[in-house]
């Protein structure tokens, strides 16, 4: 897992240890020394720790004028236990809506495992941003997550489809990327 980089193509348009409206404002990486962990597996020094011990991310955009963000995951999603969510919601989530982020693209072809408990912080997060139009898509998630997503109910606040699980995103822009989540939503959504 040392080896998974989160994606950096995007760097010339946005750095989130740069950004003085991100939480990771600037926050330091080292490319040598790995000292975060998925349970015995470090990971690649360059992922943000959140709070969580199996789950993490990187902002890889955000727009604050166009009101979104794209977030790459890694890891083991495991609200059941650590309460990720709680973790993600309080510690990225809710300062980036503060700044007006209201459409959120999270890219989970990292994520391997997803353990649900309740809905609490999906609803309350689904609350934040639908007045003002926002969504939570998930994009390129696993069949098993998606499936243990629906089970719990999930998909009311987190937009879900077959047809975002095999999206291409690294060949877009992110203004072009958001551009194919929006045109999908309004077609998907009527």
């Amino acid at each position: 897992m040392h080896a998974i980089e989160p994606y950096y193509q995007w760097r010339d348009y946005y750095i989130a240890s740069e950004d003085k409206l991100s939480p990771f404002y600037n926050r330091l990486y080292s490319e040598f020394e790995f000292k975060d962990k998925i349970y015995n597996y470090y990971i690649h020094p360059q992922w943000d720790n959140f709070g969580s011990s199996t789950l993490y991310c990187k902002v890889l955009f955000a727009d604050y004028e166009k009101q979104y963000c794209i977030i790459e995951m890694i890891g083991e999603w495991n609200d059941a236990v650590h309460n990720d969510i709680m973790e993600l919601k309080r510690t990225l989530i809710d300062p980036m809506v503060k700044q007006g982020i209201i459409k959120f693209i999270i890219i989970g072809e990292n994520v391997l495992n997803f353990h649900a408990s309740d809905e609490l912080y999906y609803e309350e997060w689904y609350e934040d941003v639908k007045d003002e139009g926002g969504w939570i898509v998930l994009l390129n998630f696993r069949e098993h997550i998606i499936e243990e997503i629906t089970a719990f109910k999930l998909h009311y606040y987190l937009h879900t489809n077959p047809e975002l699980n095999d999206v291409q995103w690294r060949k877009f822009k992110p203004a072009n990327l958001l551009f194919l989540i929006e045109d999908w939503l309004m077609h998907s959504l009527g």
